[in-house]
């Protein structure tokens, strides 16, 4: 194991155990111990990709962060989208961002709670959050339309087996796993 996937997995583990010993599991208040971490291009790419975006599609992207997955979808297809994210200085990283790129036409960005909000909308849903919160948005995942497409970097969704499963291996040699699943 390299040093820096054992970096990785030491900030993920003492992230983990802060949120574990932090949030309440009845409570979708611990949405903000999420830290921040891009994804990278080549990895939003490869989302995209197996999402099989068009112009017809639109993203919901729950923790958004500085908005890359719907800008990407919005500038390289013309997706509109959404983006959910708990942080106001990242909201706002996003609308400069997609004002930048040309497409704050196509997408929006509101800062709130992921578990608050009504996603039934997506046809494509892309998640890069813990497994614990993955497994409790599972039910309302299910409750979506027919044909959606879930997409997460690097976490799944327990027992509930992808359609595909991908990893990218970046320049740096580092591996990212990318999960996409169909809602029946």
């Amino acid at each position: 194991m390299n040093k820096s996937v054992k970096y990785f997995l030491l900030a993920f583990l003492f992230s983990w155990l802060s949120y574990r010993s932090n949030a309440q599991d009845t409570s979708a208040g611990f949405a903000d111990l999420v830290p921040f971490v891009t994804t990278p291009w080549e990895v939003i790419e490869a989302m995209l990709d197996m999402a099989k975006i068009t112009k017809d599609d639109y993203i919901i992207d729950l923790g958004s962060g500085d908005g890359r997955i719907p800008i990407s979808a919005a500038k390289k297809f013309g997706a509109k989208g959404l983006g959910i994210e708990i942080d106001k200085d990242l909201v706002s990283d996003a609308f400069d961002l997609a004002k930048k790129e040309g497409v704050d036409h196509l997408v929006d960005f509101k800062q709130g709670d992921l578990f608050e909000l009504d996603f039934s909308k997506a046809t494509v849903l892309t998640l890069y959050l813990f497994p614990d919160i993955n497994l409790k948005l599972r039910p309302k995942i299910w409750g979506m339309p027919s044909g959606t497409r879930v997409i997460s970097h690097r976490f799944d969704m327990g027992d509930w087996e992808p359609t595909e499963t991908r990893t990218i291996e970046l320049a740096d040699g580092k591996r990212h796993t990318v999960f996409l699943w169909i809602v029946n």
